[in-house]
């Protein structure tokens, strides 16, 4: 129904209601028929879904197929090891997921207002979920909008649309029919759901509730569309399919060997596989989930709640941040910086009048909750009453010496509004509107208290005073009074007497000004290599000035110079612009898609219903706690609960350390993880008998459970290195530049325990336990080779590394002097066994200590 196209009578008719209200039985019966009147996710959280997401990983279906490998082999064990370890990746993915969706309800929960209605004639406060069509809503200044209605009474109604068309400035409603059907923004007799009453007060016919609002259809499109698939998922199955590649090609030259050296078909294929399955990191994912865990943990703490693990890693590696400007660069609240009065640009005095007239002619309120003040109203009415109150006037007391006898709103049409007070010796007139209506309607200057006669000449002076603070990105409002004699009766006093020859006080211009770590949080980004773009609906000049006092340098363009570009001027021209003004949601997508054309990694921060599709876009859609729509929280990856950027360059800060980290677990697992197998390989070609295997499957097994999943996990826990936002994001593969140790850390350790084995292959059993042993300790060292490119003696020291070198050392113990022993076949080690496996760790861990000291000389020679 067009709402829009009827009258206001017709449309409360239409709905069956009265303008005295719904009764309570009509309220009620409506409420059983259109259902609460709250948004309703087509996609609900299900349970076991998102379970089962967890196992799309190729690692994960990988090991799953090694486990079933083990089972048909009979290596129970091994089967169960991995599937323990698979289900607890899993259930960790699962657990984030879970409780970040209760985190987001509860968020929601707490955003639900109540709204006042007419009902039965009375006006009460109910709510908002239990509106319904047909209830008659009470608007008045600060109120949000919680249902698409009607507009039957206006007195000044401005309303906030941002959240729906993305447009900042406040739009005027009135009741009147319109004739034409035009578009949603342009429909200045209707309100819609999420939009916030800035001034002025009136009524309007709800028509809408629930998913039928024009919020709850865009939510409803919104969530058909599948979010982006996360970078660095994308690069983990990479590195797993590779790792398959290799355990499979591994398993063909052990089977080859066994062969070679007289085993048969059957028994080499058993061998060989179990010895790939044993070689495969199943500990990996694990030690992934709970890292991206900890850092997700590590990031709440910086007001930044993550709803999905990856999005940790991939805000790290981040390259274009394209941020909203209002409530996020800024503090969302317009401030007055400058002001002219008295002939002079921030004059020392004579400045009294202006700001009583601020606050004299001003519909914004002070009120007060627990002995705490606050404002409901206008941003720029409520500049104006701080504004005074720092110049140490109080709006309680001037209004209770000048009682309002008269006021006459602003219209888009005078551009202006007054409000006439009884000052008991006179009446008195206070202006405030467009600069250019006010000088127009000026016939006097103040200047020292003296009213000058305004020439024409002064007007244009006054005009260039007002247009040199514009171009300064200032919010402009002229000021002007008029003195009414006593004995004009009230009621005579109309608009003309009240604006006209009216005498000139001065401006105010004010911003939204920037919050003040935004400027430090883009010098940061710079050093990082992330390109900062500002996207707003704001003017061309108000965006530049913001984006001048934060430090953000390039092109400015706006919507139109957007929408005359052609995609390949777009694409070759993006790199140099970094403020878009007056834009919208299309322009967004549009801005969007191109970066990712360019191969960036796009973070997208919106809070409206139209922003949606961008932060779905997006590698990392960003939304806002405070300010955002529960669409944009539903289809974003990280929730800024303060809704500050600065917060975000903390979250970058975070994901590079979880990067940096991840490389460094990877690297202790791939070093450790294949020696072993390639150990087997070395023996068998060197000795070609079968019965000599230096390690049994469950012994590479028992390495890797040991020596590998806790003082890896212990690696996430690694503090931020100084320099790593000072460094471009890294777009390589995880394995890129540690490939080189891996190769290194492998042979040596493959050299150093292949000795040990030869040197006391005599007794088979007591080699193997040397073997087991020497690599469970060279691993341990390893892991303090693996925590730094630097010598790991000018590292920074991790308590967490020791407790987890230390648990797989009594773990291993455990096993080597108990009972247990004789299920891994393990023998007796004296003091003399001891010297020998400890000295040749040792010989390991400076080799590689050795090695990154020659590697990080020929990095500085070759920059």
């Amino acid at each position: 129904m067009d709402y829009h196209l009827l009258s206001s009578k017709e449309a409360i008719e239409k709905l069956d209601s009265d303008e005295q209200g719904l009764t309570k039985e009509q309220a009620q019966k409506k409420l059983k028929e259109f259902g609460e009147n709250k948004l309703k996710k087509t996609n609900q959280f299900n349970a076991i879904k998102v379970f089962f997401e967890q196992f799309k990983s190729f690692l994960i279906i990988v090991l799953i197929a090694a486990a079933i490998l083990s089972m048909i082999m009979q290596s129970k064990i091994d089967a169960i090891v991995i599937l323990t370890i698979v289900f607890l990746n899993a259930g960790m993915g699962f657990f984030q997921e879970y409780k970040a969706g209760k985190a987001i309800e509860e968020l929601n929960k707490m955003m639900v207002p109540e709204t006042k209605v007419l009902r039965d004639g009375r006006v009460i406060k109910i709510n908002s979920e239990k509106i319904v069509p047909g209830d008659i809503l009470i608007l008045d200044e600060g109120d949000k909008i919680m249902a698409d209605a009607r507009i039957i009474e206006s007195q000044g109604l401005k309303i906030n649309e941002a959240p729906l068309t993305g447009e900042s400035v406040s739009q005027e409603k009135i009741s009147r029919k319109l004739d034409n059907d035009i578009p949603l923004a342009d429909r200045i007799n209707m309100i819609y759901q999420g939009t916030k009453v800035m001034s002025g007060n009136g009524r309007a016919v709800v028509v809408y509730t629930g998913m039928n609002t024009e919020i709850g259809k865009i939510s409803e499109l919104v969530q058909e569309i599948e979010p982006e698939k996360n970078p660095f998922k994308d690069k983990l199955d990479s590195f797993a399919k590779k790792i398959g590649i290799v355990v499979s090609i591994l398993t063909v030259i052990i089977v080859l060997l066994l062969i070679f050296t007289g085993s048969q078909i059957l028994q080499s294929f058993l061998v060989a596989t179990s010895l790939a399955v044993a070689a495969i990191p199943e500990g990996l994912p694990a030690v992934v989930s709970l890292g991206l865990a900890f850092a997700t943990r590590r990031m709440i703490k910086k007001n930044i709640l993550i709803r999905r693990l990856p999005a940790s890693e991939t805000l790290g590696r981040t390259t274009v941040i394209c941020t909203d400007k209002t409530g996020t660069l800024t503090q969302e609240k317009m401030q007055v910086t400058s002001i002219y009065s008295n002939g002079k640009i921030n004059p020392a005095k004579e400045t009294k009048l202006l700001f009583k007239t601020g606050i004299l002619c001003n519909k914004a309120r002070i009120e007060k909750n627990e002995n705490k003040e606050y404002f409901i109203g206008d941003p720029t009415e409520i500049a104006l009453i701080v504004s005074a109150k720092n110049n140490f006037l109080n709006k309680k007391q001037l209004t209770e010496q000048e009682p309002r006898v008269k006021e006459f709103t602003f219209t888009s049409e005078r551009k202006m509004m007054s409000i006439v007070r009884d000052s008991k010796t006179k009446l008195i007139s206070y202006v405030k509107g467009a600069p250019e209506k006010i000088i127009e309607k000026c016939n006097y200057e103040l200047i020292n208290n003296q009213k000058i006669k305004l020439e024409q000449k002064d007007k244009q002076r006054l005009t260039k005073v007002y247009e040199e603070m514009a171009e300064q990105g200032l919010r402009v409002l002229g000021f002007a009074y008029k003195d009414i004699p006593k004995y004009l009766e009230k009621e005579k006093i109309n608009q003309k007497i009240a604006e006209e020859n009216l005498t000139f006080i001065g401006f105010q211009g004010m911003i939204d000004p920037p919050r003040p770590e935004v400027e430090n949080a883009i010098k940061i980004c710079k050093q990082a290599g992330i390109k900062v773009i500002m996207l707003t609906g704001d003017s061309k000049l108000t965006a530049t000035a913001v984006a001048k006092q934060i430090g953000l340098t390039g092109k400015s363009i706006e919507s139109k110079e957007l929408e005359n570009m052609s995609d390949k001027e777009l694409f070759n021209e993006i790199d140099n612009i970094s403020i878009f003004s007056r834009i919208s949601p299309q322009d967004k997508l549009r801005i969007i898609n191109m970066l990712k054309q360019k191969n960036e990694i796009v973070a997208m921060t919106g809070d409206g219903v139209n922003d949606a599709l961008a932060l779905k876009r997006s590698d990392i859609g960003i939304s806002m706690g405070i300010r955002g729509t529960d669409v944009a929280r539903d289809s974003s990856d990280i929730i800024l609960v303060d809704d500050n950027f600065a917060s975000i360059v903390q979250g970058i800060k975070e994901g590079r350390r979880v990067y940096n980290n991840t490389k460094k677990f990877v690297k202790y697992i791939l070093s450790a993880n294949f020696l072993e197998v390639f150990l087997v390989i070395t023996i068998m070609l060197i000795f070609r008998n079968p019965e000599l295997l230096p390690l049994l499957p469950l012994h590479i097994l028992w390495i890797n459970l040991a020596t590998e999943t806790i003082p890896a996990l212990a690696l996430t826990s690694e503090p931020i290195d100084e320099d790593v936002m000072k460094k471009k994001p890294s777009q390589e593969s995880i394995l890129k530049g540690i490939s080189g140790f891996i190769i290194t850390s492998g042979i040596t350790g493959l050299i150093l325990i292949a000795t040990i084995f030869i040197l006391n292959m005599d007794n088979i059993d007591k080699a193997r336990t040397m073997t087991v042993t020497t690599a469970v300790m060279y691993h341990i060292l390893l892991v303090f080779n693996c925590k730094s490119d630097k010598s790991v003696f000018k590292s920074p020291i991790n308590k967490y590394l020791f407790y987890a070198v230390f648990a797989s050392m009594a773990l291993h113990l455990t096993i080597l002097y108990s009972p247990l022993n004789k299920f891994f076949h393990f023998a007796f080690l004296g003091i003399n066994e001891w010297g020998m496996i400890v000295g040749f760790a040792f010989i390991g861990f400076f080799i590689m200590e050795g090695y990154k000291f020659l590697k990080g000389k020929q990095d500085l020679l070759s920059k």
